[in-house]
């Protein structure tokens, strides 16, 4: 899960570009060996969703064959040569020079294969991956079903954003030591005004040797010797009168991590930046170093025009600069994980993230067999997204899944409902799972409407959904405030925990108004949108409200969904702020 680095001992090269690329809707490639040569190839770019770069394969979601060839550079001998996929949605198989050497099933999340042994030295080296997103029930986001999608929706998804396909991040052609670093995880902690920083090191095969983690703050550098065994060691950095890292002050610290033989050479070395900061849940607070903390942001998508869910570097940019803009200091990584490039992105800057899982559409009434299927596919999931982004001091929380329901949306059940029951021991093992891996972070799971109190209680942090004013007590902006607000209170009174409304919004289509107010009209969001925060606002236990959504963003098409669009956003899709982002500059006061 190491983001791929260049440095003295490694070699890292993105080989995205322009790839060959074809689809295979009737699953012959493997049978007449595409992973050698395509018969009939197109040229795509990846980093890209495939359902924006064609005409013919918006809605198409079967298997796809990518290709490209590689020179891998001779003074790579005697490394172990790797590729590393940014993100291929869903799942994804992997040939080099005809071989197949590896793969992954759930998209978001990276993934590296060995490919040292398949290496043509003598000349290049052909790649292909295959990959399909095809809609199952037992996939997470799971599929709709022979019951159709949500809302009626083509494709049929159990969840209300566009199921983009493809390689959505950069791919990576690495070379690494054979006994190399393999993971680094870095907790820090604060102990009045002096900092600590925990490291654990391991390799990739079983060593015993010497190496030295060293921090680097500013003027200052610190080098603490390591005694590593089995492959494994572990560090205590000290840092007296440490910066705390925080939204206001992001401030980074270079940690590196060596390794020497026994000549006191080093062999292998890997570099992060770090933040010395805590987070931690007390009472009915969030605190953030030891002091409250509100979140004040959005629920957003890796979602934008051509490229789809593609890594965009420059919109990754432009959102970063619109967040400070508007004066958010937070997002939810909704309803999956988002890219390295991302997080890095918010550690510089100082954006607070709650990074989730791609558990959306999760239903408890299916088969045992469907829920036990999706729990491992979950389980997987978690532990990979942990992995990847625990070292990120602009990741503050974990969540598990987003809008699960025990039988069908918005249908109240008893917290000993059969489905009810099922559900708290799904989520509440996600949870405990996420607490074991990672103890230094609080987690939620974010709720629906009518959720059981029995899974509300598995949150450090509540945190739920609500659209009192949009799709219930439609129209009528100050009865569904005062809904928001009775229901806060009576969910405190029973839980005496810290909440975040993680999302609450009304579509607006840009350039439509209307005085008095009217649904999805800019004069109705604003007005939506101020009753929520002021009702947050008399609320000391509210820590954080996202809006949904920061920008306007694609879906399957429906009834309710004009132009295969939500318009939630208080920008467009393509970032033009709406009434409500002035409304909000104003009220949060940005930049």
């Amino acid at each position: 899960m190491l983001y791929p680095q260049q440095n003295r001992l490694r070699h890292a090269v993105d080989i995205s570009g322009l790839w060959r690329f074809q689809v295979d809707p009737d699953g012959v490639g493997e049978a007449q060996a595409w992973h050698d040569h395509l018969p009939a190839p197109r040229t795509i770019a990846v980093p890209g969703s495939w359902n924006e770069q064609f005409e013919d394969t918006r809605d198409y979601l079967g298997a796809a064959w990518y290709a490209t060839e590689v020179h891998v550079p001779a003074a790579w001998h005697g490394h172990r040569v790797l590729i590393r996929v940014g993100s291929a949605n869903y799942a994804a198989r992997v040939w080099a020079n005809g071989t197949e050497v590896g793969g992954h099933e759930g998209g978001h999340l990276p993934f590296v294969v060995d490919i040292t042994d398949h290496v043509n030295w003598d000349g290049p080296t052909r790649l292909a991956i295959r990959v399909e997103n095809e809609l199952l029930v037992t996939r997470v986001p799971p599929g709709a079903g022979p019951g159709g999608g949500m809302l009626g929706s083509f494709p049929a998804t159990t969840y209300d954003f566009f199921p983009y396909a493809g390689i959505h991040r950069p791919v990576h052609l690495i070379a690494v030591p054979a006994c190399h670093i393999d993971a680094v995880t870095v907790t820090t902690t604060l102990h009045g005004a002096d900092g600590r920083v925990h490291v654990d090191v391991r390799t990739n095969v079983s060593w015993d040797g010497v190496g030295e983690v060293t921090l680097v703050d500013g003027p200052r550098t610190f080098h603490v010797p390591v005694n590593i065994g089995g492959g494994h060691a572990t560090a205590v950095v000290e840092v007296p009168d440490a910066r705390p890292w925080c939204p206001e002050d992001p401030h980074l610290c270079t940690l590196t991590v060596r390794l020497f033989d026994g000549h006191g050479e080093a062999t292998d070395a890997y570099a992060l930046e770090v933040g010395i900061r805590t987070i931690e849940v007390q009472g009915d607070r969030l605190l953030l170093n030891g002091k409250p903390i509100f979140l004040k942001g959005f629920g957003k998508h890796e979602d934008f025009p051509i490229y789809g869910r593609g890594l965009a570097l420059p919109v990754l940019v432009r959102d970063h600069a619109l967040l400070r803009w508007v004066g958010a200091n937070s997002y939810r990584t909704a309803h999956y994980p988002y890219a390295d490039e991302a997080l890095q992105l918010c550690d510089r800057e100082g954006i607070l993230v709650i990074s989730e899982i791609p558990a959306v559409g999760l239903g408890f009434a299916d088969p045992p067999d469907v829920i036990a299927a999706r729990r491992e596919r979950c389980e997987a999931q978690l532990d990979e997204l942990i992995a990847r982004d625990r070292n990120h001091p602009s990741v503050v929380m974990w969540s598990v899944a987003n809008e699960p329901f025990p039988i069908s949306f918005l249908r109240p059940v008893a917290d000993d409902d059969p489905a009810a029951v099922a559900g708290a021991t799904f989520l509440g093992g996600l949870i405990d799972r996420a607490h074991a891996a990672d103890p230094s972070r609080p987690a939620t799971v974010v709720a629906l409407h009518d959720t059981p109190m029995s899974w509300l209680r598995l949150s450090d942090v509540v945190c739920i959904n609500r659209y009192y004013g949009w799709y219930m007590q439609t129209g009528q902006t100050a009865e569904g405030a005062g809904k928001l607000a009775a229901e806060l209170d009576a969910i405190h009174a029973e839980l005496g925990r810290p909440m975040i409304v993680a999302e609450f919004g009304a579509d607006t289509l840009p350039g439509h108004h209307a005085v008095p107010p009217e649904m999805f009209s800019e004069e109705y969001q604003v007005e939506f949108l101020r009753g929520y925060l002021d009702v947050a606002d008399a609320r000391p236990f509210v820590v954080g409200m996202h809006v949904w959504n920061f920008a306007d963003f694609k879906t399957a098409q429906g009834v309710m969904r004009p132009g295969g669009m939500n318009h939630k956003g208080v920008f467009t899709r393509d970032r033009r702020p709406k009434m409500a982002a002035h409304f909000l500059r104003d009220r949060w006061g940005g930049r």
